[in-house]
């Protein structure tokens, strides 16, 4: 690929790339190899530290979390799955019969509103049908 001199800053750099990613994944861990990466950072003069956390793409932070985990409840902590815990089975079958309840319940609405202009229909017809049979309405 050929480089034009208009692609090029001061010092002689490309431009950095502006196509952007479509969007981050959130990254999972398992016990292990967090136990594993903490071992290992423990035992790390400064600069090796640094060189770990660049070389695995971890932030400090999260290896101060995982040890937060680790001496709050060892292995249990570090398995715990972050986020919302997932909802009672319980609880998805109530929201469902509730949300059926509220569709079966407009349906009977519906009906019911059938039903009345229905039976209006039918008395204004039966109102009609004796009126033209005592000729209530003559032409002349």
């Amino acid at each position: 690929m050929v480089v034009t001199p208009v692609e090029r800053d001061v010092k002689g750099r490309r431009d950095p790339d502006p196509e952007v990613p479509e969007r981050a994944r959130a990254r999972h861990y398992s016990p292990t190899y967090k136990l594993r990466i903490l071992q290992e950072y423990e035992t790390l003069d400064k600069a090796g530290k640094g060189a770990l956390l660049r070389r695995e793409g971890l932030y400090s932070s999260l290896l101060t979390e995982w040890r937060h985990q680790r001496d709050r409840g060892a292995a249990a902590g570090l398995a715990r799955q972050r986020g919302r815990p997932e909802a009672d089975p319980r609880d998805r079958e109530l929201a469902k019969l509730r949300k059926q309840m509220a569709r079966l319940e407009g349906e009977l609405d519906t009906a019911k509103k059938v039903i009345e202009i229905q039976s209006k229909l039918s008395a204004l017809l039966e109102g009609l049908a004796a009126e033209s049979a005592t000729g209530g309405s003559e032409q002349p």
